[in-house]
Order: C-alpha cells, then structure tokens, then sequence
C-alpha cells in the first residue's frame, strides 16, 4: 500500500506538469490575442500616416503589408512643415509637463503635511479636499473662465495649466496621503531620533519610498493633461492651442484631411506612449504596492 501511494504521488506531479503547461500557454495566448487587439487601432493609424491620401481613399491601411510601396515619410514631412500643428506639440508640452510637474510636487508636500505632521484643522481640511473629488470638471468651467478672464489668464497656456493643476491636486493628495500614511512609524520616529528634520525626513526617507505611488500618479496626470480637449479648448485661445484642439480644428476645416490627421493624431499618441513604457516599473510598483496596503 505504501508502495503503491509512493509510487503515484510522482507519476501525479509528472502527470501534472503538461496540464499546468497547458493552462500557462492558454492564458499567454490570450493575452497575445489581448495586446494584439489593443494594438490594432494604433498599427492601423500608424500605417494610414505613412500612406498618401488617395491611397487612404482607395483601400484599406491592411494593403501596406502587401504593397509597402506605398508607405512614405511625406506626411510626416509636410507636418512638420505646418507652423500651426508644430506649436501645437509645443503647447502641449508646456502645458502638460509643468502641471505634471506642479500636482506632483505639491501633492507630495501636502500628502505628507497631512499624513505625518499635526496642525489645527488637519483632518477637517483633509475632508474639504476629499470633498472636492466629488465636484466636476465640467461644474467649474464657467465661474473658472470669468475668474480667470477678470485676472488676466484666460486664453493662455498659464490658465491652462492653472486650471489643470487645481483640478488634479484633490486626487493627488488624496492618493499621496494614503500611500504615506502606510509607511511604518517606527521609521520616522528613528529619523527624528537621529536628528533629522521634517524636511530632511521628507526628501530622504518618504520621497524614496513613496516614488511607486508619485510615478504613478505622475504618469496618470500626464496623460490626462495631454489627451484633454475640453478645458483647451475653453481656456486656450489659437495661438495656445494644444495639439487635440489643433487637430480638432484641422478635421473642421478640411473634412477628412486623412494627411494631416492620421500623422498628427499618431504624434500625439506616441509621446504618452514612449512615457508610459518609460515608467511602466514604476508604476507596476505602485500598483501592486497599491493592493497588499
């Protein structure tokens, strides 16, 4: 009997590696059909913007596997000879690296204020920004817009980037805080024990270890700014346009410009693209950080 029990417990675990193959190979080939759909779209656009506009017209992008003759870089070329969309990108980099840059830093200084230090009010004013998840975007656009048309900013990269900043900082810190909160107490009672300050605690001791969490929000706040169009296209006037409202424009006055948007359009996709890939470690980190707390 003790024989027969010895003799099947490998002939399981050997029986039972092909299944456990199987189940691995299974789960990979879904998720290749997965990244393959999601892919799609963005292979298809690329394509459309390395063809020309009859060839558009006339077949499917599908057709440049079987006549890559038809791919060129003209689009490219000539889009980077229109003044309007080059400014364009260029707004849409100075107005979605320094709001990044602005919800970050402050989120991170509140996030600790509000994790680790005591003053009058705290917990009340942390509810007021808790409170302020609730409200909106679209609430505050008008009363914004005359504020900001009485002090000057409005249709300008600074109003834009203003308004951004404000509407991201109750997430942000919400976030921050919670992420701070977590880190053992003991370890700031040592720093301070060794003499350190609230400021030397902060930047040497909760930056590093809540990096996960920033460089995720980071790249959450990037690609909400870049890919907005509803606030730009309030606040910003033509000459701080950022590239979706270009391209918006370009599909209003020309109709199907298929040569000018499919090349713009794939511009503006493959810069958060290249960040996201660029952090993709950080934010796994902070994702999977984010669900053992």
């Amino acid at each position: 009997m003790t024989t027969a029990q010895g003799t099947a417990a490998p002939r399981k675990r050997v029986a039972a590696r092909p299944a456990k193959w199987l189940s691995r190979g299974v789960i990979q080939l879904f998720l290749l059909v997965i990244g393959l759909i999601w892919l799609t779209p963005a292979a298809g656009l690329f394509l459309s913007s390395l063809r020309t506009e009859e060839a558009n017209a006339g077949s499917g992008w599908w057709t440049a596997f079987t006549s890559p003759g038809q791919l060129s870089l003209d689009n490219y070329a000539a889009l980077l000879k229109d003044s309007g969309i080059v400014q364009a990108f260029w707004n849409t980099v100075l107005i979605s690296v320094p709001t990044t840059l602005a919800v970050v830093v402050i989120a991170a200084l509140a996030g600790y204020a509000f994790a680790w230090m005591d003053f009058p009010g705290r917990d009340w004013i942390f509810l007021v920004v808790v409170a302020m998840l609730v409200v909106p975007v679209q609430i505050g656009l008008l009363p914004v817009a005359k504020l900001f048309g009485a002090l000057g900013l409005f249709g300008s990269i600074p109003g834009v980037v203003l308004f951004h900043t404000a509407y991201g900082l109750p997430f942000a810190i919400f976030l921050l805080r919670n992420y701070f909160a977590e880190i053992p107490k003991e370890m700031l009672e040592a720093a301070r024990m060794d003499g350190g300050g609230e400021w030397r605690i902060f930047s040497q001791l909760v930056l590093p270890l809540g990096r996960p969490a920033i460089a995720s929000l980071a790249i959450f706040q990037f690609l909400w700014v870049w890919n907005d169009m509803l606030v730009a296209l309030l606040f910003a006037d033509n000459a701080s346009q950022p590239l979706t409202v270009a391209l918006q424009s370009q599909m209003r006055q020309f109709g199907s410009n298929i040569g000018v948007l499919a090349p713009g359009a794939f511009l503006s996709l493959i810069v958060p693209l290249i960040v996201f890939f660029a952090f993709q470690r950080h934010f796994v980190q902070g994702i999977m950080a984010g669900s053992v707390k």
